[in-house]
């Protein structure tokens, strides 16, 4: 099983660069962050016609995910349980009720347990935006506790955005991104809880940092600088750990016009379980 996380920045925008790219790929199953439409403007028909169920929730231009699949979607989930809505008019109104946001879908592929994840922001950290974040990150990781307390053997795969670099090597300068979001210690922390649990970054024992990103800002020339962050990815239960055979970021899709400011994130797993051996 080929298994691929990427925010794509517009999932109409780049419809035909990420077709190509699953074809060229070979990729079985692709959780997709920032889709920017709603579900009736999502192009499942062109993921269809490509050999791909699609289960997608999106409400606006802004956030949306998916899962895109050829091995099977079944037993679809908007959102986990918990998950916290933001209140987006908290400083105007007492009345206002938080709004759960189009961050997560859960899918069954081919016996694996995906969810495709986008992470609030935070913004900034004085923003509410930020404790938004932080609480959105303490129920999935209680989530994710429920999940392997009810079945310790459960092939679960939570990938995505997850808008955080949980080391100073994940990032191009630690300097730079003093006082900022992402970096911060509350955030590590967050990001650290969710590992612990059980749910491990399988791509860094392929991949060791420094210098390893998933995300280069548009702006200032960040990628052809190699100015960028690891900010993307699949984080695998303990079962599904066990048969990871290699994993790595196709930087090569950051590159050329129209690209996304994210690359793709593969991982690939065997049927039999196993030892994680770098390659």
């Amino acid at each position: 099983m080929r298994l691929a996380t990427w925010n794509v920045n517009s999932i109409r925008s780049r419809l035909d660069r990420v077709l190509a790219w699953l074809d060229r790929a070979d990729i079985d199953v692709l959780a997709i962050q920032e889709t920017k439409c709603r579900d009736d403007q999502f192009p499942a028909e062109a993921f269809a016609e490509a050999g791909y169920e699609v289960a997608h929730i999106g409400l606006s231009q802004w956030n949306g995910v998916a899962i895109a699949s050829r091995i099977g979607l079944d037993d679809v989930e908007i959102g986990f349980p918990g998950q916290p809505g933001f209140d987006k008019d908290a400083a105007d109104s007492l009345l206002s009720a938080p709004v759960v946001e189009a961050r997560a879908i859960g899918a069954r592929c081919g016996g694996v347990r995906v969810w495709s994840l986008y992470v609030p922001n935070g913004r900034a950290l004085a923003d509410p935006h930020y404790t938004y974040k932080l609480e959105w990150l303490a129920a999935l990781r209680q989530a994710g506790a429920q999940w392997l307390a009810a079945e310790p053997d459960a092939r679960i795969a939570l990938v995505g955005d997850w808008n955080i670099a949980p080391s100073d090597d994940d990032v191009w300068s630690p300097e730079f991104f003093t006082g900022k979001t992402h970096v911060s210690q509350p955030e590590r922390d967050a990001f650290e809880a969710v590992v612990t649990t059980g749910f491990a970054d399988v791509m860094r024992p392929f991949a060791p940092g420094p210098g390893v990103y998933t995300y280069w800002d548009y702006t200032q020339l960040r990628f052809p600088r190699k100015e960028g962050m690891r900010i993307d990815f699949v984080l695998a239960s303990p079962a599904l750990a066990a048969r990871v055979t290699d994993a790595s970021v196709d930087r090569e899709e950051r590159k050329g016009k129209g690209a996304s400011d994210h690359a793709p994130v593969v991982a690939e797993f065997t049927d039999q379980p196993g030892d994680i051996v770098p390659g």
